[in-house]
């Protein structure tokens, strides 16, 4: 099979989970055996075309001209993939489906779809009404309308979660068996190798204190804010803990400017950006990771952290709360409150025996649940359930016309013989 991925990112672009989702479904489908080309953005001195183990990357420029805000730029760089999806096909490349990505490829992908009559798969990462906890402006509502539209035209769509099937149905009121329950997925292998480094923990935080891990883009829906305002609490009954805080995104001001207020600036630490090989090293170093989201259609930090053998701590929202069960392969907190979410940090690190417990079974259950070849199959049956129903369309389509076609051809003939018979009693009245 031939599949076209559109994606506005793709390794070395990282701008959220979209790219290593792409990255990675991408390799585990050329390992079964399929075709993958992927659009994407370029950026920075990365070729506009790349072999990525097999993998064909094409990267397309947007516009030289300024676009007069972020839709504007997004609306221009899918006219680029279009051009380059019809420069690939003019050569001769046939792709059997397109797979899009969220909203930003949504043009790209309902042109090609109906100017080429390719069946069309996309997956909704995430949703703009999810993100900002409903739509409050113009900007919004024309992220969510997208959104709508490339669902819309799509013959499947894929989300996440449970979480996510019931958000979109609940939205734009589709229907329930178009929506697959595909899980994100992690390389089983990723830790492999990869040990504590001392030198390396020792410039976040003190031997005797244990290190509670943030991993994740600064923005208010990940709930930083809840997890900070919960370290009073836990430095109350536990003084020997440090909060490491690794990520950018727009809140890191206001997330500083909140742990200087409260007096936290000696147990808190932003790391900033951490690279692929400083964060294996982090969580290798973390005695506890927590994610509190509050929205989180999937989560796939938390299977990072649960990988990479750390007791790990979830808010009871999105993904997250499908992926963890409490007490068992980790801890749930009610999302937004920052007491739970110190009573299950204190839990863990009074605990040995517990974190013990809970990380050998979530390390198992990510092993044997969310590996990327369960999820490059399931991802494929949704591609063929694609087909088979843009080829049922086009049969139907074709015997419509037909159909059409006769009975023209009949109406035709009743025309003729009516005229011949009005013609031979105009002559037999005149005769």
């Amino acid at each position: 099979m031939k599949i076209l991925m559109l994606t506005w990112e793709y390794p070395p672009r990282i701008v959220g989970g979209i790219a290593r989702v792409v990255h990675d479904l991408s390799k585990r489908l050329i390992k079964d055996g399929h075709d993958v080309h992927v659009i994407t953005y370029k950026e920075g001195n990365v070729p506009y075309y790349e072999n990525d183990k097999g993998v064909h990357v094409h990267r397309v420029d947007n516009y030289m001209i300024n676009p007069n805000n972020f839709i504007d730029w997004i609306m221009q760089l899918n006219f680029n993939m279009i051009a380059k999806a019809n420069e690939l096909i003019a050569n001769g490349e046939k792709f059997d489906v397109i797979h899009a990505h969220d909203w930003l490829v949504a043009y790209a992908a309902k042109t090609l779809k109906n100017s080429y009559n390719m069946p069309l798969v996309s997956t909704i990462h995430a949703t703009e009404a999810g993100r900002n906890g409903g739509i409050h402006d113009e900007v919004q509502r024309y992220i969510n309308d997208t959104e709508w539209m490339l669902t819309y035209e799509s013959s499947e769509v894929i989300v996440n979660s449970k979480y996510m099937k019931n958000e979109l149905q609940r939205l734009f009121g589709l229907p329930y068996e178009k929506i697959n329950v595909v899980a994100n997925g992690i390389n089983s292998t990723a830790y492999s190798g990869v040990e504590k480094d001392y030198e390396f923990r020792r410039q976040y935080a003190a031997d005797n204190e244990k290190i509670i891990l943030f991993m994740g883009r600064l923005v208010y829906e990940k709930g930083v804010q809840h997890l900070i305002s919960a370290m009073p609490k836990i430095l109350g009954n536990y003084h020997d803990a440090k909060l490491v805080i690794a990520g950018r995104g727009g809140m890191i001001d206001e997330l500083k400017a909140q742990v200087a207020a409260m007096g936290l600036s000696e147990k808190v630490y932003f790391t900033g950006y951490m690279n692929s090989k400083q964060v294996s090293k982090m969580y290798k170093c973390a005695d506890i990771s927590v994610f509190p989201s509050t929205y989180e259609p999937f989560g796939i930090v938390a299977l990072e952290a649960m990988l990479a053998g750390i007791p790990t701590v979830v808010s009871d929202v999105g993904g997250l709360n499908e992926i963890v069960e409490h007490g068992v392969d980790g801890m749930k907190s009610y999302a937004g409150n920052p007491n739970s979410l110190a009573d299950s940090i204190l839990a863990l690190l009074f605990n040995p025996e517990l974190c013990d417990k809970i990380s050998k079974k979530a390390k198992a259950k990510v092993k044997s649940e969310f590996t990327w070849a369960k999820i490059a199959q399931d991802t494929h049956f949704t591609y063929q359930k694609a087909i088979c129903q843009t080829m049922a369309e086009r049969q139907a389509n074709q015997i419509a016309q037909e159909k059409a076609r006769k009975e023209k051809k009949v109406k035709h003939a009743e025309t003729e013989i009516t005229n011949l018979i009005s013609f031979n009693k105009k002559r037999q009245a005149y005769a």
